[in-house]
């Protein structure tokens, strides 16, 4: 693919490097991560001079962590440097305790800690991670930068791409009149991506159904307004803290795309209607639109160009997915796009990146749709609002919708027989008190044997220690013999019994060489 590039400036860094990345967010950020934990050369270029921003930082920055993105930074090490949630009550829950204690929603319509059948989990380990957890923006991308940093990555700062050129064997990328090159180029530059625009990237998807207003201001009269999410005959609103209100205002996104100022008048004449009071807004400090508009890249690669978080997929914030979504894009394309570039695998294993995270994404897509559907102010979508409604009041309802906001069914299909191939490795723990959590800060993949079969290891050797062979019992191996767990945590191959190895050389082959 090519974009305009002028062609009276020379390449300002004469090095080539493994990969540019585009977005220092926390999608471009992790990657970065992931390469660099393979010894790849890793150059990030971001727009932005400066990293800080009120809009990632409390209440605006709050974001919500999934199973997979909790697990993923306990993996490497990174959990443990998050605070805010120790500190933090999930301001999106009502006030609620004990069974009754609201810790999710679907469209506005909450499920409660008591209603989950956490036993439908069987391969969830009392050693597990959280199944939710909250941070903010700024932390996230503090903990990832000072990682990315450590590890080698180099990160410039008011760097805006310009556009590319790709030949057969690398990228030449241009920031302003200053050109890189790399063997690959990865777009995280979010939902106005130029690496998918100028790679000529298709984003099929629909068209907005509201505008979304976040917002901080002083109200003259807060008690006209209800605590928690309330979905109206008009829209939504929300104040989850004093003067932080969220509010969907179904306009099909007028308001958003007209690019009008958000005054405090306008803000006032919405949240009156939506809300159906005359509450006062007495001072606007910040406020921000967004919409729910949905599309995705077709494809996440093009030759030698390929996109991953927001420049692949956008939908609304509902649920609290997309950042989840991003995030774990990069958790299964770092190890592959490393192996490749090390020539530790043939470069088809990287078609696995889309083939394994399109369809997760495409769901996201659609679970945002089916939310907005059943929030509209009609007559239809209320209807289907109180079927959901008490579907989630009965445990498998609870269940169900908690396993997919939380992320704990997430499967690629990898082919296979055994139930856990293409899901997260359940987090063993040791004799020692050791996990496989812990096991896995270095990034590669692991063949566990708990029944200690040599002839498993003698397969590894050839492999020149790609897979780290651990041979240990768990307190509970779940009836297990021998689990090959991928770079990024998931089961490539599981044996309950006396493992076939022509299965596991199979396995083997198409994961890791």
């Amino acid at each position: 693919m090519k974009a305009t590039l002028k062609s009276n400036t020379s390449i300002q860094d004469h090095s080539i490097y493994d990969v540019i990345i585009s977005g220092a967010g926390p999608v471009g950020l992790f990657l970065a991560c992931e390469l660099a934990l393979a010894k790849c050369s890793v150059l990030i270029l971001e727009k932005a001079e400066d990293p800080h921003s009120p809009l990632k930082q409390l209440p605006f920055g709050v974001r919500g962590l999934s199973a997979p993105t909790i697990e993923a930074l306990y993996r490497r090490g990174l959990l443990k440097k998050l605070e805010v949630h120790k500190r933090l009550k999930n301001p999106h829950q009502n006030a609620g305790q004990g069974v009754r204690r609201q810790v999710g929603h679907f469209a506005g319509i909450p499920f409660h800690e008591g209603d989950i059948d956490t036993s439908q989990w069987k391969y969830r380990l009392p050693s597990s991670t959280e199944t939710s957890l909250i941070s903010e923006m700024a932390e996230l991308e503090t903990v990832l930068a000072n990682r990315a940093e450590v590890l080698g990555v180099e990160i410039r700062r008011g760097h805006a791409i310009n556009g590319f050129h790709q030949t057969v064997g690398e990228v030449t990328v241009q920031a302003g009149n200053q050109f890189f090159k790399s063997k690959w180029l990865v777009g995280c530059d979010g939902s106005r991506s130029v690496v998918r625009k100028a790679g000529g990237f298709e984003f099929a998807g629909t068209e907005p159904e509201f505008t979304g207003y976040s917002t901080l201001l002083d109200l003259t009269d807060p008690e006209k307004l209800s605590p928690g999410r309330n979905v109206t005959s008009r829209g939504m609103y929300m104040q989850s803290r004093p003067g932080y209100v969220l509010l969907q205002d179904f306009d099909g996104g007028v308001f958003h795309h007209s690019k009008k100022p958000i005054t405090l008048e306008h803000v006032q004449e919405v949240l009156r209607r939506i809300s159906n009071t005359d509450v006062t807004i007495s001072a606007l400090h910040i406020a921000t639109t967004w919409t729910d508009r949905a599309r995705q890249a077709t494809t996440y690669r093009n030759g030698r160009v390929l996109l991953a978080g927001d420049a692949a997929h956008i939908h609304s914030p509902l649920g609290g997915q997309g950042l989840n979504l991003g995030l774990g894009d990069a958790m299964n394309l770092g190890w592959k796009l490393a192996a490749t570039i090390q020539k530790k695998a043939p470069e088809d294993l990287l078609d696995s990146y889309c083939a394994e995270r399109h369809p997760i994404g495409a769901q996201v897509l659609d679970w945002s749709r089916a939310q907005v559907a059943i929030m509209k102010p009609e007559p239809e979508a209320r209807a289907l609002y109180a079927i959901v409604r008490d579907l989630m009041n009965t445990s498998d309802g609870a269940t169900y919708f908690a396993g997919k906001v939380w992320g704990i069914n997430i499967h690629y299909n990898l082919g296979g027989d055994h139930f856990l191939a293409g899901r997260s490795v359940p987090d063993f723990e040791f004799e020692d008190g050791t996990t496989i959590g812990d096991l896995m800060h270095d990034g590669q993949g692991i063949l566990l044997d708990f029944d200690r079969n040599t002839s498993l290891k003698t397969l590894l050797n050839k492999y020149g220690g790609q897979i780290k062979y651990i041979s240990s019992s768990a307190k509970e191996q779940l009836g297990l013999s021998a689990v090959l767990i991928r770079p990024d945590g998931i089961i490539a191959w599981a044996a309950d019994s006396d493992p076939d190895r022509s299965e596991l050389q199979k396995a083997v082959v198409r994961w890791f060489t």
